[in-house]
This record gives structure tokens, sequence and C-alpha cells, in this order.
């Protein structure tokens, strides 16, 4: 074991650098911060696997990336300029499903990939994935879903992230027009579950009003795939009788955590937090004004199921801190709340359960 000291605090940092291959936390970076001990802040161990996972599948595969460049780089055009070729080549994919003859308007299916483990992918989502002519994918969406359609699918990233041009949410609700009227059976692939927080419910209703046919199909929402992973039961009797879901984002880009804290300082509930990373300080300080108690387990988790995880543990008075120090970065979900406390992974549990190893490790000698 390495032991190093912080030049800005006295705290301690414990490194344990081995591969778990079979237990609950085999893909994680686990951070342990322990505040209510003498014990030294933070326990960290890291955990080293391999990835075949990307966000964008386009640049995994140099074949599909040449053969449909077109509709990656057109960064610097309407998308609008794009759709008579979009729905040419659309109507000659109908028109080879169905061996020439022209079909009634194709469908959307609203599809959810779950919190990013391609493992949790449901089998009705499979099969919608390996039957659509045009894929519209988010970001996260992994390479093992996206490698499910067929070799003569089209696949289009519209996600949103730094340093790629990002479709407006208008030009995605016209994509999706375009394709259902060309007659392809398309595919929105949104991760977790499109109707949380996925703007699913925006396209559901576009699409019905031009009188599209549109099938939504439930991911797993990133709240329970990562409490699973971890452990946490959501509500747990004596413990939690409620779990409210919050987005850190408003419609202006932010949001107003007064609001939030005054309706969510509830000890007895479970409050769990997409896209909260940029606003946790402000959210973290007014729950605990409205009452929330300081020593409230919580937990900050990046990339959630991934082989990239990386989850800090912390009482909520330290979350902000710890999270810092971690540097972790969206898409980071947080769950505060009693309920954090029975995961095997939180602190407590660590230490005793290390401690408990040692004492039969000295007893069998």
């Amino acid at each position: 074991m390495h032991t190093s000291t912080s030049s800005s605090s006295s705290s301690y940092y414990y490194y344990h650098h081995h591969t778990i291959t079979s237990s609950i936390s085999s893909r994680r970076n686990l951070h342990f911060p322990s505040s209510s001990s003498s014990s030294p802040s933070l326990f960290r161990r890291t955990i080293t696997l391999s990835s075949s996972s990307s966000p964008f599948t386009e640049f995994n595969s140099k074949e599909r990336r040449e053969r449909d460049s077109w509709l990656y780089d057109d960064a610097n055009n309407d998308i609008s300029l794009r759709l008579p070729d979009l729905k040419n080549l659309l109507r000659l994919l109908q028109l080879k499903k169905s061996g020439g003859s022209h079909s009634r308007p194709g469908r959307v299916s609203l599809v959810g990939t779950g919190p990013g483990d391609p493992d949790l992918l449901t089998v009705k989502a499979a099969k919608a994935v390996a039957g659509a002519d045009l894929v519209l994918y988010d970001r996260l969406v992994s390479h093992e879903v996206l490698s499910l359609a067929r070799d003569d699918a089209r696949l289009l990233y519209v996600g949103k992230t730094a340093g790629y041009h990002s479709r407006t949410q208008d030009e995605i609700h016209r994509l999706l027009l375009a394709f259902a009227e060309a007659g392809a059976n398309v595919v929105r692939l949104k991760g977790g579950d499109p109707l949380v927080f996925g703007r699913g419910g925006e396209e559901m209703d576009f699409l019905q009003q031009q009188g599209i046919e549109i099938k939504v199909i439930p991911g797993i929402t990133s709240a329970s795939g990562i409490a699973a992973e971890l452990g946490i039961p959501l509500t747990h009797r004596g413990v939690a009788n409620s779990v409210r879901f919050l987005t850190g984002h408003s419609r202006s880009g932010g949001t107003d955590p007064l609001y939030v804290s005054e309706h969510a300082a509830d000890p007895d509930s479970t409050l769990v937090i997409y896209m909260g990373l940029s606003t946790l300080p402000a959210l973290a300080q007014k729950l605990m004004n409205h009452g929330l108690p300081s020593g409230t387990p919580a937990v900050a988790v990046e990339r959630g199921t991934t082989p990239q995880q990386r989850t800090v543990f912390s009482e909520i008075k330290d979350l902000v801190n710890e999270v810092k120090l971690a540097d972790l970065v969206s898409p980071t979900l947080i769950i505060i709340g009693k309920v954090v406390a029975l995961s095997p992974l939180w602190p407590q549990s660590f230490e005793r359960t290390s401690m408990q190893s040692e004492t039969c490790s000295f007893a069998n000698k």
C-alpha cells in the first residue's frame, strides 16, 4: 500500500491497485471519504479494466464512417439541405426491404439503452435496433449496442458534446419526421430511459402531431441501474419511503436550488439528481439549509455501469469537496439519502469488511 499526504490538508490517501473480476465493484474507481472518524479521510480502490465501449461508434468503424461521411460532416450546412438525399436513400432502403413495392410511411421507435452497460439492454430494444433502417443515437450509446444494427443500416450521431457539431432539438424533430415519411423504420436511441430526462416526451408529442406511428421501448434509467450496481436500495422499509428524481438543469440552462431544496430536503426520502454536477454546490448547501442533516450519506457516480465508472462516497457536507478532489466530470449521477449507507461499498461497510478479513487472516495463521 502506498500512502501520501495532500499538500492542502493533513489527510491521507490510500491507493489499492488490483483487479477484481467477479465482485460488485468489478469495474469501479471508488473513493471512500470518512469524515466521522479518526481514520484517514479517503480510501481509494482502483480497478483497472480494458474497455471496448465508445460513445462515438462512427470512429470505431472506419468502413461505416467512410460510407456515411456525408451524414456526419455536415456541420457547416443546414441539415434541411440534406433531407432530399436522406429521403431518397431511405426510400431505396424501404423499397429493397419490401421487395420493390412502396409501403405506408415508416415509424419511429424511441428506445432506451440503459445506463451504459450494454448487458442491461432489453431484448425488445435489441430487436428494435436490429430491425432499424436508420438509427439516430445520443452521446454514450455504446459501440456494443450500435453494432446490433444491420450492415446496411445508417447510423447518425445527434448527441450533444463539446467539440462536435450538435443538432438542435428542432433539427432532430425534422430528421425523425423526414425519415419516417420516407418509409423508413427509424430507431431513436437514448441513454437510460427515453422518458426520464431524455426529451423523449417532446419527440413523441411532435411526431404524434404529424401523424407518425411511434413506439416507446423503455430502458433502465440511470438511477435504477447505478443504484443496483452499488447495492443501494432507492427505497427501504424504515429508511426511505419515497424517491425523487431531479434534473440539475432547467430549460434556461440552470436550476433554482432554493425551490428544489424546499421540496426535497426530506431525510426520509431518497434524492437522485441527474446532470447536477455544475449545480451541486448550491443544491447541497440549500438542502442543508432547509433541514437535511449534514451527515446524510451521498454518492456521486461518473459514467455509471461502464468500465470508466468512478464513484465518490461522502456525507453531503463534504460531497462537493470530495467530488472536486476526484475531478469527476459529466455525466455524473448523484444519490443523496440514508439508503446510500446500506450499500456494501459505503465506507463504514468497507472498513468493517477489511477489519473482518484481517481478523480472519490472523486467526488462520
